[in-house]
């Protein structure tokens, strides 16, 4: 099951996806990949994950360091897999 929440960052809404436990997407809305790969009966909902990238956001927006990112479930072919854990 998929779940999504709202985060209302300075630059524009986003999107947070998970699979309950990791944060398997984050978009902005209205971007050109918008919540790509998130189901139609993704539920809403408030998780600890969710939280806890709020405030990693929170953090990265007021200028500071946000610390250790969230817990994230990589997913892809293996180059894309390749390169996220490069970009992370």
């Amino acid at each position: 099951m998929l779940y999504y929440s709202h985060y209302p960052s300075p630059l524009g809404p986003m999107t947070m996806a998970s699979d309950g436990q990791a944060l398997t997407g984050l978009w902005f809305d209205g971007q050109k990949y918008d919540r790509a790969g998130l189901l139609e009966n993704a539920s809403e909902a408030e998780l600890a994950v969710f939280q806890q990238t709020a405030a990693w956001l929170d953090r990265y927006f007021e200028g500071t360091d946000p610390g250790p990112l969230p817990p994230l479930l990589l997913t892809g072919s293996s180059f894309r897999k390749t390169v996220l854990q490069i970009l992370t």
